[in-house]
C-alpha cells in the first residue's frame, strides 16, 4: 500500500504495434516518459492483445524494470484501446500510468475454488474505518474462472458503497489462455485490480447502448426471472404492443437487438438514460404470455422494452458522456469496451475513443474489448454485456474530499 506526497494528479498513455516484447516496452516506455517526465508512477495498466500472450512476462518484467510502478496491473483483451484509437485486431498494446499524489493504492487479488465454492480475498482493504469513504474499485476478471456476478454480491456485501469498474479478460478461448497482471506476477485465472482512495475523483459513465420503446410498465407478477403480468396484461402482449409501434426499419432492428431496462430507483419522478439496468430478452411463451429475460425482476418494479442498434449505442454514449459533469476537468480515462461494440457495431473504428475524445478532449485513455464489463447502475455494482464502462478521473474539485466521486 503506497500513499505518494502532494502535487497534481498526471496521467499518461501509450499505444503500441511493436511484435517482439523489448521493442514493445522501449515504444511504451519511451511515450510515457516523455509525457511524465521523471514522476513517480503509482499505478500502470497495461491491456495487451492475446498476440502478446506468450511474450506477457518479459514485456510486464522490462515495463517494470523501466519504470518501477507502485501498482501493476492489466490483462489481455479481444483488442486495445488507447487516446482516439481502438485497435481490434493484430498485435497491440497500450499502457496508462498515473502519478497520484495524495492517493493510496492497494493491489487487490481474488480467487475462486469451484471445489470448494468459495472465494479467496488476499490482503484486501479494511473497510472498518469511520469517516473515510469507499475506495473506488477498478477489477480485470477472468471469465472462465470468476463467477462476476458472485464477487460482486461478496462487494456489495463487504464494501457497501464501493464503485468497481472494469470487464473480463479477452482473447482467449479458454480457461488458462488469458492473462492478468498484478505487480510482478501473472496469473491465468480469478480477478485482479486496484482500490484507489484519498484526493481523487473518479467518475463512471455505463453506456448501455439503448434506447427505450413504448411505455414503461410496472411488474405485476412475475417469479424469479420470468415475467407475467406488465400493469396486469400478459407481458407478452405488452412486449407486442410496443414492437407494433415502430417503423419497419426500426422493427427488423429490434427483431435482432431487443432488451428490456429495470429501473434501478423507483423513487424517481421521471427515468432517463443511465437510470435503467439493460438485460436480455431471452425467449417468450405464447400460450402463458410469459417472457424470459436475463436477470431476477421483481413485482413492482418498473420496466421497458429497449433497443440496442448503431445509432442508438452513439446516441446513448453522447448523451450520457455530456451530462456526467465529473465536477473538475477529466484528466485520464479508462475505457473498458465490449468486444460486441467496435467496429462490429459502429461501422467504422474507434468510435468509443473517438467519441470520447470529442467530449473531453486528448487526455490519456487506455482500455480494452472485454467480454463483459462492470460498473454500476443506481448504485449498484454489476455485469452488462454491450456496454461502454468509462472510469474518468479528476481533481477532487469544489469538495475537495477524499474519495469523492462525482
Amino acid at each position: 500500500m503506497i500513499t505518494t506526497p502532494s502535487s497534481t494528479l498526471r496521467f499518461a498513455s501509450a499505444l503500441t504495434r511493436q511484435r517482439t516484447a523489448q521493442a514493445a516496452a522501449d515504444e511504451l516506455v519511451h511515450a510515457i516518459r516523455n509525457q511524465l517526465g521523471s514522476a513517480r508512477i503509482d499505478v500502470v495498466f497495461l491491456f495487451i492483445s492475446i498476440q502478446h500472450a506468450d511474450q506477457a512476462d518479459a514485456l510486464a518484467q522490462a515495463l517494470r524494470k523501466a519504470l518501477d510502478p507502485a501498482t501493476f496491473v492489466g490483462c489481455t483483451g479481444e483488442g486495445v484501446i488507447a487516446t482516439g484509437q481502438e485497435i481490434e485486431t493484430g498485435p497491440a498494446a497500450t499502457l496508462w500510468a498515473a502519478h497520484l499524489p495524495g492517493v493510496v493504492t492497494h493491489p487487490l487479488r481474488l480467487s475462486f475454488s469451484s471445489v470448494h465454492d468459495q472465494f479467496s480475498l488476499r490482503d484486501w482493504p479494511d473497510m472498518d474505518t469511520d469517516g473515510i469513504p469507499p475506495p473506488a474499485m477498478l477489477l480485470l476478471a477472468d471469465p472462465f474462472s470468476t463467477p462476476m456476478q458472485d464477487v460482486l454480491a461478496v462487494l456489495e456485501e463487504q464494501y457497501p458503497g464501493t464503485r468497481a469498474l472494469g470487464g473480463l479478460a479477452g482473447g482467449g478461448q479458454d480457461l488458462g489462455e488469458n492473462r492478468l497482471f498484478l505487480d510482478d506476477e501473472i496469473y491465468t485465472d480469478g480477478l485482479v485490480g486496484v482500490a484507489l482512495s484519498g484526493r481523487i475523483a473518479v467518475h463512471s459513465v455505463i453506456s448501455q447502448g439503448c434506447r427505450p420503446i413504448g411505455e414503461r410498465f410496472i411488474v405485476t407478477k412475475s417469479e424469479h426471472n420470468v415475467i407475467h403480468e406488465l400493469g396486469g396484461r400478459p407481458a407478452l402482449q405488452c412486449l407486442q404492443m410496443a414492437f407494433s409501434q415502430l417503423s419497419s426499419e426500426e422493427r427488423a432492428q429490434a427483431q435482432r437487438a431487443l432488451h428490456i431496462g429495470i429501473a434501478m430507483d423507483e423513487q424517481r419522478a421521471q427515468f432517463t438514460r443511465g437510470d435503467f439496468l439493460i438485460r436480455n430478452l431471452l425467449g417468450a411463451d405464447q400460450q402463458t404470455g410469459a417472457i424470459v429475460i436475463g436477470d431476477v425482476v421483481q413485482e413492482g418494479q418498473t420496466v421497458q422494452f429497449q433497443v440496442r442498434d448503431a445509432q442508438s449505442a452513439d446516441e446513448d454514449l453522447r448523451v450520457l458522456l455530456a451530462a456526467s459533469h465529473p465536477g473538475a476537468l477529466p484528466l485520464g480515462a479508462l475505457l473498458f469496451s465490449c468486444c460486441g461494440r467496435g467496429r462490429g457495431l459502429f461501422g467504422v473504428p474507434n468510435h468509443d475513443a473517438a467519441v470520447l475524445g470529442e467530449q473531453f478532449g486528448a487526455i490519456p485513455v487506455a482500455g480494452f474489448f472485454a467480454q463483459g464489463e462492470v460498473g454500476p447502475v443506481g448504485g449498484r455494482n454489476f455485469l452488462h454485456g454491450y456496454t461502454a464502462s468509462i472510469a474518468i478521473f479528476s481533481e477532487p474539485g469544489r469538495r475537495n474530499e477524499a474519495g469523492s466521486h462525482y
